[in-house]
């Protein structure tokens, strides 16, 4: 928490590139630089320089020239830290890079610690806790869906969401907070109606947002979806061609595939964790028991089912319709919250009355080939429509951080113990310790209220050394 000293530390990847930038913060960071840069040009002092402007000049140690660079200058408070910050591009020499931070290492300039840049913002009001919390889901982000949801927490999201409530319901806790001042005179200054519609309301908000979690954690670490079926169905060529690698042995011999096999691949900006799992059948084999159990564990875990049958053996009759029929009701009623796709593969080998009849006899079903790639592409699509409609596509606000996601829950909870006390008219001293729980959770995720320090340096321990 010490913010009277001035850190340095490489602010870009570590390792030979063709420039690297490294990025001092604090009260002295631009008189430091300043003893050992000397511009090319004009014979001015770093500390003269006008803020958010860059100077070409060399870094100079004891008459030694360590490199040309260009010193950029952000004076406080308009800077990312809200301290004085200069940033140093250099040549991407490691020996370079390593020179010059030594050299300001040993003139009064300490290494930072991992997100302490975005710390100090955050200590001096650049920007609340979930903001800072989302730079590091925006530098962690490897698709454009999970970029958008960290861009969008990062501009205020869940802050915005929750900011007008909250001024709201801390008002009505001053009030409430009033008449326990006056409780012998039994006077009323906060008015109930507009309280309990309040309290309503916030409780529509949470509910939204705790429920977001689910997708908006799926989206950020990406979206797992389990294929299941019978053995030699074709789950792992479907998996292999999804993946467009053979990822998976394929055998015709059953039960071929013991084990769970990941991957992720991103389709059309969404991340997609693809489970192929063992084939469902039953079995005295221990080892393949296992992984059909493993099968079913992934399945619940899922956010989407891929059920995958055998066309050949539907339409050949070696396998009933009603039977089929009675195994997706089946599945349906053990993952009653999961989106179910059905899947008849190895279309290419059935007569297009064959492939009508099949469809006619099973709603919603999809047709593919996975071995010659034929309905891949409808498949994909269907599975991006699922990320492009909803919360996604309308900028809702999306909880994607578990911390946020405690919080919110420890906040509806002490909100519907407020609810329940208003409803029950019990004693006002009661129901406002709830109303201050409530205002104490919401902002512990903004970091409003006084946040512990452990958990500060949980957060920030997470981020890259530079940021």
């Amino acid at each position: 928490m010490i913010q009277n000293d001035t850190i340095i530390a490489l602010a870009t990847p570590s390792g030979v590139g063709a420039i690297s930038v490294i990025r001092l913060s604090g009260e002295d960071a631009i008189v430091i630089a300043d003893r050992f840069f000397r511009s090319i040009k004009k014979q001015q002092s770093l500390c003269d320089q006008k803020s958010h402007t860059i100077r070409l000049g060399h870094i100079v140690n004891k008459g030694v020239l360590l490199d040309e660079v260009l010193v950029s200058v952000f004076k406080n408070p308009r800077s990312y830290t809200g301290e004085n910050v200069v940033e140093i591009s250099c040549h991407g020499s490691v020996f370079i890079q390593q020179e010059i931070i030594q050299l300001f290492l040993q003139n009064g300039c300490r290494m930072a610690d991992n997100g302490e840049f975005t710390l100090r913002a955050f200590l001096n009001g650049k920007m609340d806790l979930s903001q800072a919390e989302a730079v590091a889901d925006v530098i962690a982000s490897n698709s454009a869906a999970s970029h958008q949801m960290a861009i969008q927490q990062m501009r205020g999201g869940i802050t915005n969401e929750l900011k007008e409530l909250r001024k709201q319901l801390l008002d009505f806790a001053a009030l409430i907070e009033l008449e326990l001042d006056f409780s012998g005179e039994d006077v009323e200054f906060a008015d109930r109606t507009k309280f309990k519609e309040l309290v309503a309301e916030i409780s529509l908000v949470l509910k939204r947002l705790i429920d977001s979690f689910a997708f908006g954690n799926a989206m950020k670490n990406g979206i797992p979806v389990a294929i299941i079926g019978e053995t030699n169905v074709g789950k792992s060529t479907l998996l292999n061609a999804l993946l467009n690698e053979e990822k998976a042995i394929v055998s015709d011999i059953a039960g071929t595939t013991r084990d769970v096999i990941e991957d992720e691949v991103i389709i059309d900006g969404a991340a997609f964790r693809f489970i192929d799992t063992a084939g469902i059948r039953e079995t005295e084999d221990v080892i393949e028991n296992i992984g059909i159990k493993k099968a079913y564990e992934k399945a619940e875990k899922a956010q989407l089912i891929l059920f995958l049958i055998d066309a050949k053996k539907v339409s050949s009759k070696q396998t009933s319709i009603n039977k089929l029929t009675k195994e997706i009701a089946k599945i349906k009623k053990r993952f009653p919250n999961k989106r179910l796709l059905v899947i008849a593969n190895k279309v290419d080998v059935l007569s297009d009355s064959d492939i009508a009849a099949l469809s006619a006899q099973i709603p919603n079903l999809m047709l593919l080939s996975a071995k010659q790639k034929i309905g891949i592409d409808s498949l994909t699509a269907e599975l991006t429509a699922l990320v492009n409609t909803g919360a996604l596509s309308t900028n809702e606000t999306i909880v994607t951080n578990s911390r946020h996601f405690e919080a919110l829950n420890n906040a509806l909870e002490a909100i519907t113990s407020v609810q329940k006390g208003i409803d029950l008219g019990i004693s006002t001293d009661l129901f406002s310790i709830d109303i201050r729980e409530c205002l104490r959770h919401l902002g512990n995720i903004t970091g409003e209220y006084d946040v512990d320090k452990d958990i500060l340096g949980h957060i920030f321990s997470n981020f890259c050394i530079g940021k």
